[in-house]
């Protein structure tokens, strides 16, 4: 097997035994699983000849990029055969066209590279994932059809995508390269594989959309006291501001403190503390007196407890986003957490958050909650744990389900979902079984074994 594999790729391009770990789990260290080998194919037609002997030899396949997902979906499970088909040296810019304002990327180009790409043509590439953009690959933001801060404005990566190229589970490869924003010839094929998480085949390229590099930009951060101050101050934004809106973010008191107590160079935005915090982003291709409109926007809000600032200092703006970007970190390094990615509409983030923090401390009383995530589109991030590490880890161990059960239950009253951006993986494999219908599960069983008919594409996650 490894001389089969080697003639394709070239003798450097795999790796086994203990050389294979450091891909076979994920960044959060959460899931491990055993690789036969980790290829790095170095362009599509090496990905579709090791797929094409994958195929005939009956072993699964996990597409892997930065490996910096959040449910497990890049990394081998600890059964089966299994090869990890890393796409890291698939990582050229194939085309720029600035007219069309498109890039053509290969799958392993990391999104810094594709964002410094598109700042030197004069235009932007806005998926929001800066705190991983060094790390993250443009085929696995397409996969798990990535999200971040700019959706309000921009869209999640199903919105930014025109055309991909894919190998299918047999080896035969779908070039799919459009930069076309109107092509209504059928079935548009590029949907099956965003979101897909490598289930239905191998997103080696795409044509990503550019947009207008803004010209001007307004930031503000802002204390309130309750998360009904908070929607309502979105309400007003939206509505005073528009399209220039091109971020809305919420943190609790609870994630900022975690963040000062763990990350160098962060301080309190405010000399009064306050339950929740927002951060918003106004941004404009023209010069536009954009502070001048948040600020006329925010004073117009009334509330008891209230206060905000606001900037079109970089440098100041960096500062408040770095208490946004780091909670993650701040979290990691804190112990692991029961994470949830769930959304609910805007109307719905107050009930949601109300509702699940009472049912969790109702069970857990020294439950710690941690609520943050990207108000704008109605995706929080809802983190549970215990402060004390070690009796973390066996709550975490006992708990888990039990914790899942009753935040998704106040999901499903909502009608929200369980995944808002991270994706099923193999953390909700098993759960969405229980909050999707029937029909929806079929119709997804229907296409995972029309196209994957051997069930070699990413074994165990997904479905």
């Amino acid at each position: 097997m490894i001389e089969q594999l080697q003639y394709i790729v070239g003798a450097d391009a795999v790796l086994i035994g203990a050389d294979t770990a450091p891909y076979s789990e994920d960044w959060r260290g959460r899931y491990s699983g055993i690789a036969l080998a980790v290829v790095f194919p170095a362009d599509t037609g090496q990905v579709s000849q090791v797929v094409q002997w994958c195929a005939s030899h009956n072993v699964g396949i996990v597409p892997q990029g930065g490996n910096t997902g959040l449910c497990g979906g890049a990394v081998p499970l600890l059964k089966g055969k299994q090869v990890v088909l890393n796409l890291s040296r698939m990582n050229k810019i194939l085309d720029a066209d600035p007219q069309n304002q498109t890039l053509t990327v290969q799958a392993g180009c990391t999104l810094a590279a594709v964002r410094a790409t598109a700042e030197f043509h004069g235009y932007i590439f806005p998926l929001g994932l800066t705190a991983i953009a060094d790390r993250c690959e443009i085929g696995g933001n397409i996969s798990t059809n990535a999200g971040g801060i700019g959706v309000l404005r921009y869209g999640n990566m199903r919105e930014m995508v025109l055309g991909i190229e894919a190998v299918l589970p047999d080896g035969r490869i779908w070039n799919g390269l459009r930069g076309l924003r109107k092509d209504n010839t059928g079935y548009d094929l590029k949907h099956l594989f965003i979101g897909a998480e490598g289930t239905l085949g191998i997103v080696t390229a795409a044509v990503l959309k550019l947009f207008p590099k803004p010209q001007t930009t307004a930031t503000a951060i802002i204390g309130v006291g309750t998360v009904t101050a908070a929607t309502r101050t979105l309400e007003l934004v939206r509505k005073n501001c528009g399209n220039t809106l091109s971020a809305f973010e919420l943190m609790s008191r609870e994630c900022l403190d975690m963040v000062l107590r763990n990350i160098d160079g962060t301080r309190e935005p405010f000399d009064s503390k306050y339950p929740w915090y927002l951060l918003v982003q106004l941004s404009d291709a023209t010069k536009t007196l954009l502070q001048d409109v948040l600020r006329d926007t925010i004073t117009g809000f009334t509330t008891s407890r209230f206060d905000f600032e606001i900037t079109s200092d970089a440098a100041v703006a960096e500062e408040w986003w770095k208490l946004r970007r780091n909670i993650s970190e701040a979290q990691k390094r804190e112990g692991i957490s029961i994470k949830h990615d769930v959304s609910v509409p805007i109307s719905s983030i107050t009930e949601f958050l109300l509702h699940a923090g009472a049912s969790l401390k109702a069970t857990y009383p020294e439950v710690r909650l941690l609520a943050f995530g990207h108000m704008g589109d109605g995706n929080i991030h809802y983190n549970v744990s215990l402060a004390d590490k070690e009796r973390n880890k066996t709550f975490i161990a006992n708990e888990e389900s039990k914790v899942n059960e009753l935040v998704y239950q106040v999901i499903d009253e909502l009608k929200g979902s369980i995944s808002a951006e991270h994706g099923i993986g193999q953390l909700k494999r098993e759960t969405i079984r229980n909050h999707k219908s029937e029909i929806e599960l079929d119709l997804m069983r229907s296409l995972k074994k029309a196209l994957d008919p051997q069930g070699i594409m990413n074994p165990g996650k997904v479905l």
